[in-house]
């Protein structure tokens, strides 16, 4: 909880900080908070669709609430921007996110 406290501190005086926002998400995942961190970064993709670590991130929160046809999209869309910017490990890592759901896409 300390850790969350010290990152929503920084947050106030940086509000536009993408990263911060994501390490927010990642301590409400790790408090067992899923819907909070689902809405944090739900919120970023929304205002920082480039952030291509969100949509790992957030599959795999969809997946921990069972919204796995949603986690499947998030992953498809990470694959996409991936492939835009030609990232690729991060690509592979969306990849096998998938076929851990069993989707063999393209």
């Amino acid at each position: 909880m300390d850790r969350l406290n010290q990152i929503l501190k920084m947050l106030q005086t940086h509000p536009d900080d993408t990263f911060l926002h994501y390490a927010s998400a990642i301590e409400y995942e790790k408090l067992g908070d899923f819907q909070q961190a689902r809405q944090v970064l739900e919120g970023l993709i929304k205002i920082q669709p480039n952030y291509l670590p969100t949509y790992y991130r957030l599959g795999q929160i969809y997946e921990q609430i069972n919204e796995n046809e949603l986690a499947i999209d998030m992953y498809k869309d990470g694959k996409k921007l991936a492939r835009k910017i030609n990232d690729f490990k991060t690509e592979g890592e969306l990849s096998e996110a998938l076929m851990l759901l069993d989707v063999f896409d393209e």
